[in-house]
């Protein structure tokens, strides 16, 4: 232990940051894309449409019981099997999305399931259509119902984009391993790097805290009076 040296791999904390700021970037988009690619998928699954549920329920299964290095190569080499060149970012944000989708979808669709029948029935009878039940009735009180489980499964889509290197993206796993290559101090690159992982799913949580804050203010107010 006493021949650790961590100002070697310290001194490239240019490389570190944007490592860092590649990986919150990936985890941000693929967060916004997944949540609303999961939240169609959730009313595709529960409309009346036999070939939507089909679709929707095929693509949910396939992609929570595949890994995502797999789905990341399907995604990498699909498309350049079409003539379809894309930067490796650019298919990491995909394959993220896609599989962040699916769970997502599930996760709101027990959200859905969650809403009392009786209201449905009142939006009905009110003459509401589905697009507007969905809206202003059933999204932001199944969105609050779920909303802790969705925010841990953002934080498992950032530790999870650390695969996304092995498609030579350079986000921050990338960047370890560039590091530890160049300087031959394994242990302590992935040491600081785990510590930056720790870091990040902790800021990711707070933000995510404020976010649902302000977002659910009718809950705060109620707590506030119990």
């Amino acid at each position: 232990m006493g021949s650790l040296n961590f100002s070697i791999v310290l001194d490239r904390w240019d490389m570190i940051l944007q490592g860092m700021y590649l990986t919150m970037k990936l985890t941000v988009l693929a967060t916004a894309g997944g949540f609303v690619l999961g939240t169609f998928c959730a009313i595709g699954k529960r409309g009346k449409n036999k070939w939507l549920k089909k679709i929707c329920s095929i693509y949910i299964e396939a992609i929570r019981n595949t890994p995502l290095l797999v789905q990341i190569f399907l995604v990498y080499f699909g498309l350049s099997s079409i003539g379809l060149s894309l930067h490796a970012i650019a298919v990491s944000l995909i394959a993220l999305t896609i599989n962040v989708g699916a769970y997502s979808a599930e996760i709101m669709r027990a959200g859905f399931d969650s809403i009392e029948k009786g209201q449905l029935e009142a939006a009905e009878t009110l003459g509401l259509s589905r697009r507007q039940i969905y809206w202003h009735v059933i999204l932001k009180q199944a969105l609050e119902r779920v909303y802790p489980a969705l925010t841990s499964q953002f934080v498992l889509l950032m530790l999870a984009s650390s695969i996304c290197s092995q498609i030579s993206a350079e986000e921050l796993t990338a960047v370890a391993n560039f590091i530890q290559s160049d300087t031959y101090r394994p242990l302590e690159t992935y040491i600081v790097i785990g510590g930056l992982y720790i870091f990040l799913s902790f800021l990711l949580r707070i933000l995510f805290w404020v976010f649902g804050l302000m977002l659910f203010r009718r809950r705060r107010n109620l707590d506030a009076l119990i």
